[in-house]
């Protein structure tokens, strides 16, 4: 699977955009709609706006994932070309590197590095996952760049992690003991991982959680394969990842029994459900919009997911509900009840009206 297509794909900016939306106050909206309103639509869409407590899934267990997978599919065409026209591996792997660094460090400003209250800080986070997860899926693919190799390289990694979950015990708790306390997972958090854990006894972005997110990064580099493939025609690759999607989620669903899909701990059910609807979501998004060319309705979420890593930044640096409470409070007495929903609406028209003006003046923070 080789040559690059010349154009920029339009789906995967828009996906990412749309991933993020609900980060930056998609998942609110939807909330404050259930709770204000008797639409039956929108207390649907709110009751699937949280994560799972523990075992179980609900729809926003897949923005991270999904993001994590789109991150994937950028692998072949930011790394692969380089390689086949001899660039130096070397050069890679310190961009991969100098990438990871800075998303920790970007993660540990989130957490509110700069408070200095080192003792109470918390190490792991979002985007040091990211980062991390993304060098080490980058390192395999650059080394065994095959579609067959990676998969294999998915295969081992979620079978070895399994593994570990399930037949190693610790101390004072049997082999295959999911629970936050008994989990491996949480066992080797408390020992390596310093500072605060967001679950206290572990931490969902913990040391083997990211090991764990590097097997869905890879899922989406098979898809980036699939897509720079000038051998498949569009309509086999919408095929393809549609049908390797069912069969993930099949798969996941089939294990779940014995095998929980547990979001805080990255179970390998987890990561086939989650990768096997990033697959089935990336084809509808790219059959629509690249194939059928559908494509004025995406810059609303291209101009969010160009900046990405930005506006998550920016939400814990900007107090954006202030402005837009500043300049649409008034507006928004006139919706009564509705009140709440229109101010976290106009947040989120806040939020994208500087996303606008970085795409106007062409700024796009990439890491």
């Amino acid at each position: 699977m080789t040559d690059i297509p010349k154009q920029r794909i339009l789906s995967l900016d828009t996906l990412r955009g749309f991933d993020m939306f609900w980060i930056i106050g998609g998942d609110i909206l939807f909330k404050t709609l259930g709770k204000q309103t008797s639409w039956s639509w929108a207390d649907s869409i709110a009751q699937q706006m949280d994560h799972a407590a523990w075992e179980g899934f609900y729809v926003y267990d897949l923005i991270f994932p999904l993001f994590m997978f789109i991150s994937g599919i950028a692998i072949p065409f930011a790394m692969f070309g380089k390689i086949e026209k001899g660039g130096a591996k070397k050069e890679i792997y310190y961009k991969i590197i100098k990438r990871a660094v800075i998303l920790i460090f970007l993660g540990l400003i989130y957490n509110g590095l700069l408070n200095f209250q080192f003792n109470t800080l918390r190490t792991a986070s979002v985007l040091g996952q990211i980062g991390l997860a993304y060098l080490i899926a980058s390192i395999i693919a650059i080394n065994f760049r095959s579609f067959k190799s990676i998969c294999i390289w998915v295969i081992g990694i979620l079978v070895f992690y399994g593994i570990l979950q399930l037949a190693i015990p610790i101390p004072n708790y049997p082999a295959g003991t999911l629970t936050p306390e008994g989990v491996i997972n949480g066992y080797i958090d408390r020992i390596f991982l310093p500072g605060k854990l967001y679950g206290k006894v572990f931490d969902p972005e913990g040391l083997l959680c990211i090991f764990s997110a590097s097997a869905i990064t890879l899922m989406g580099t098979l898809a980036g394969l699939i897509l720079r493939s000038n051998s498949l025609s569009p309509y086999k690759k919408v095929i393809l990842y549609t049908i390797i999607g069912f069969s993930l989620i099949v798969i996941a669903l089939l294990l779940s029994s014995w095998y929980p899909i547990i979001k805080s701990i990255w179970t390998s059910t987890f990561n086939l459900l989650t990768g096997g609807i990033s697959f089935i979501l990336f084809a509808v998004f790219y059959l629509i919009i690249d194939v059928w060319k559908f494509q004025k309705w995406t810059f609303l979420f291209r101009v969010i997911g160009l900046n990405s890593i930005t506006i998550y930044m920016a939400t814990c640096m900007i107090d954006f509900k202030a402005t837009a409470t500043f300049v649409f409070g008034g507006f928004s007495t006139f919706f009564g009840d509705l009140q709440p929903a229109i101010l976290i609406l106009c947040m989120i028209i806040v939020e994208w009206a500087f996303l606008y003006f970085l795409y106007k003046k062409n700024i796009f923070i990439k890491v």
